[in-house]
């Protein structure tokens, strides 16, 4: 139905927490499209997508903040990352759908003879109504895979795995969606990042429904052992290393 825009943000970001030493800070232009879009999508009918949708919208954004920071502070997750937050930050605060996997689980390795990186999808939110989809990419990112035969044939790597991640969406009489797991191995020493979110903190839920799982970063060694990530990471890894990247999956959305 209709969203009462008028004062439908007023004040929102207030309060929001000083600009970071770190790169989740996240520029004002960033923190502008993702409230465009999160409130576009609760308008149910064909408007076209264009600064208008701003114009019934009063936004305050406290100049030095996370999410609009001045020189020289570092932005890069500020795009993939803290945009994914602020979208859920939204939806939940007016209770139409549930916490979506929050990250866009940055993958990226390489070495001086060849680079790659991509996203990986996860699980999105319930709503009244609806259930949360699984293996997507979630509001603030529509990047794909490479094609496995591709990635394999022009990087160092075999895709040892890439399932989803049964039950890892959360309870409620509509179930959040699940996450994936996607698992690749190693054929020469390179070096690994990882950028990613919800490691710690679960996608919540709404109106009773349960929040889902905390997504997982770990290296499993040519050897079997496995060694825990951190959500933010660089590692080298060696030939026959594994990094597996397990994905959170979204809320459910009302009580079961």
């Amino acid at each position: 139905g209709n969203v009462p825009f008028g004062n439908a943000i007023q004040g929102f970001f207030t309060g929001t927490s000083a600009q970071m030493d770190n790169n989740f800070n996240a520029p004002l232009s960033i923190t502008k499209a993702a409230v465009l879009y999160a409130f576009r999508c609760l308008v149910a009918e064909n408007i076209p997508l264009n600064a208008g949708c701003m114009r019934p919208l009063t936004l305050i954004v406290p100049p030095g903040c996370l999410l609009s920071p001045t020189y020289p502070a570092a932005v890069v997750a500020g795009n993939v990352e803290t945009s994914q937050a602020i979208t859920d930050v939204i939806f939940g605060a007016l209770g139409v759908v549930a916490g979506s996997q929050g990250t866009m689980n940055n993958f990226t390795f390489g070495d001086a003879d060849c680079q790659y990186y991509e996203t990986i999808c996860g699980g999105s939110g319930a709503g009244n109504g609806f259930h949360g989809a699984s293996a997507v990419q979630t509001h603030m990112t529509n990047s794909r895979l490479t094609d496995p035969e591709i990635l394999e044939s022009r990087y160092p790597v075999i895709l040892k795995s890439f399932r989803i991640r049964n039950d890892s969406g959360g309870a409620g009489k509509w179930r959040g969606g699940d996450g994936v797991e996607r698992a690749v191995t190693f054929t020469r020493p390179v070096t690994v990042s990882v950028l990613s979110n919800n490691r710690q903190h679960q996608p919540f839920g709404v109106n009773g429904g349960k929040p889902g799982q905390a997504g997982k970063n770990q290296l499993v060694d040519k050897n079997g052992i496995i060694r825990p990530l951190k959500a933010c990471v660089q590692v080298q890894v060696s030939s026959g290393d594994t990094i597996e990247i397990h994905t959170p999956g979204g809320g459910g959305y009302g009580a079961a």
